[in-house]
């Protein structure tokens, strides 16, 4: 069975894990191995460096934080590229787009964003579950880290999100729904996409 990678994007708290779960679950029902990664993974020698940094345990700039976010991406390509290899789905809360979201959301080039991760395997289908900054606010009233915070930041968020889901390879869904009208969108566009059963 042919091997593919699902990201899901967009900002927190519109339903990526919880997308990304039904989907692993619609996948499992049909004999499909799948594999389902969230980054930044905090229990990473890089990741506890970024969870000390959202924390406000360290002081990096926009530039260096999105180097430790891809770096931690790098640290997980060698798993990815086996479960890939095996036949697996595998399926990421997050991936190469987030860093070119948040980064040019601060000021950073979105092209170096994406040359520097190009060495990472690349997604047959990036989701964007698109939701407004005062929805990503109001499904999270407390324990926020600083991106979450700032809703000017997130706006700017959205905005690369909407430039970059017009690329291929993009499926772009209306998050606000509740989430099973928006599980039913996504089974139907991945078993379409990939010829599933």
């Amino acid at each position: 069975m042919k091997s593919f990678l699902i990201a899901f994007e967009g900002l927190d708290q519109s339903g990526k894990q919880t997308q990304a779960e039904h989907l692993a679950a619609w996948l499992a029902a049909r004999g499909r191995g799948v594999r389902m990664v969230s980054f930044p993974d905090y229990d990473t020698p890089i990741g506890r460096e970024i969870a000390g940094a959202l924390g406000g345990q360290r002081e990096y700039g926009a530039d260096v934080m999105q180097l430790l976010y891809i770096a931690n991406r790098y640290e997980w390509k060698p798993e990815i590229a086996r479960a890939l290899a095996a036949g697996e789905v595998v399926l990421c809360d997050r991936y190469v787009a987030s860093s070119v979201a948040y980064g040019e959301a601060q000021g950073l080039d979105p092209g170096w964003l994406t040359e520097i991760q190009k060495f990472l395997p690349p997604p047959d289908l990036t989701i964007l579950l698109d939701i407004v900054p005062e929805t990503a606010v109001g499904r999270k009233a407390t324990g926020r880290d600083r991106y979450e915070r700032d809703l000017s930041l997130l706006g700017r968020v959205g905005a690369s999100y909407h430039r970059q889901a017009e690329q291929p390879g993009w499926l772009r869904l209306d998050g606000e729904r509740p989430a099973a009208v928006v599980a039913v969108d996504v089974i139907s566009a991945v078993s379409t996409r990939f010829a599933l059963p």
